[in-house]
């Protein structure tokens, strides 16, 4: 099985450290695989789309005020 290293914050690796018993090793496969599921499900979502990137950026922006309306009344 290939290996891979990651860099985490100490005071994550000290609040790890407190909890001997779990195999963290385990816990990060298992967070890995569960983000790629998703992703490859949105792939999945997003094969069928004809929305293009042009059309995602007008959306994104009538979203932003929309939003901004919303929280600048409120």
């Amino acid at each position: 099985m290939p290996n891979m290293t990651l860099a985490i914050p100490v005071d994550l690796k000290q609040k790890m450290d407190r909890f001997t018993e779990i195999n963290w090793s385990e816990v990060a496969r298992q967070a890995i695989a569960q983000k790629i599921q998703i992703l490859e499900h949105m792939n999945q979502l997003l094969a069928k789309s004809k929305l293009t990137s042009a059309d995602t950026g007008i959306h994104s922006k009538a979203i932003s005020k929309q939003v901004f309306k919303k929280h600048k009344a409120a």
